[in-house]
């Protein structure tokens, strides 16, 4: 995405402006006609898991006044210039074990009419097209898809529903992936909480485990069941990864841990809040965890 502003913004060549004018202008006005005239639209991403929960509001927002179909790509190649080497799908942007993983909560949305894996059917809107826009990625990501899209939900609502799990309420509820990480931080006051669970992977468990000594683990058979933990949680707190992403999409009280060198979210509406600091990130769990 980097490449892709500099390319964009380095100067106003004329290369540019001609990419821009007969093939980004065209793209977002043939979207638009799109949504102004069908009743049915279908809806393509390839991941990665975030990105596809941040498109959720705006579909969710037209299928007020349209039938929503979202097909999911599979092993769609990551290319060889942003590719990162720990990231945990490797050099695809999903995997299928994932998008296994993923259906069960696309399909448990009202507001989604059908949700399959892609084989090539007709889609009206590719929302990967977001990479293509020239725009500073650094706004908040689930906004990529207004700019795209042309319409503007209220990012206040939540925009996922599940169930909740009697197993886990009233627990802190943590997924921290190793990347993205803001090293000036100790996690270790945790300890005095009760009911701390991990729902990440393993390894990112056993990373924070030797923080927190009473941290459990718990491995969740599908997305569906993940988000139904996080729906029930007392607090969430994790950093810059899948499971913020449904934190923020349930609107729960959650804590997003920021690292300055790579901002691209943001909370959006009550009990969410991120933080930089030690300080701020005891005040707030403080905070959230008394709530009722």
């Amino acid at each position: 995405m980097k490449s892709l502003f500099k390319k964009f913004f380095k100067d106003k060549n004329q290369i540019n402006e001609k990419r821009y004018q007969e093939y980004i202008l065209p793209k977002i006005k043939e979207f638009k006609k799109k949504i102004d005239s069908k009743s049915e639209i279908s809806f393509l991403h390839y991941g990665h898991l975030g990105d596809i929960i941040n498109s959720l509001p705006v579909v969710q927002e037209l299928s007020k006044t349209k039938k929503c179909n979202l097909f999911i790509e599979k092993n769609k190649k990551i290319p060889g210039h942003v590719v990162s080497k720990d990231h945990p799908s490797g050099g695809v942007f999903l995997e299928e074990k994932s998008i296994d993983k993923l259906i069960p909560l696309l399909k448990y949305q009202k507001f989604l009419n059908n949700v399959e894996v892609y084989n090539d059917q007709k889609i009206d809107i590719d929302l990967n097209f977001f990479r293509e826009l020239p725009i500073n990625f650094n706004i908040d990501s689930v906004r990529w898809y207004s700019h795209l899209t042309g319409c503007f939900p209220n990012l206040t609502n939540n925009y996922l529903e599940v169930h909740k799990n009697s197993k886990f309420q009233n627990y802190v509820v943590i997924m921290r992936s190793l990347r993205r990480q803001n090293k000036q931080l100790d996690f270790s006051f945790l300890s005095n909480y009760k009911n701390l669970v991990f729902v990440g992977l393993k390894d990112e468990f056993d990373d924070l485990k030797g923080q927190i000594n009473n941290l459990e683990f718990y491995d969740c058979e599908d997305f569906l069941e993940l988000a139904s933990i996080i729906r029930s949680s007392k607090l969430f707190i994790g950093n810059l990864s899948f499971g913020y992403a449904l934190a923020e999409a349930l609107k729960v009280p959650r804590l997003l841990e920021s690292a300055p060198n790579f901002p691209l979210v943001y909370p959006n509406g009550n009990y969410g809040y991120d933080f930089y600091f030690q300080v701020h990130f005891e005040e707030l769990v403080e905070k959230l965890y008394k709530l009722k």
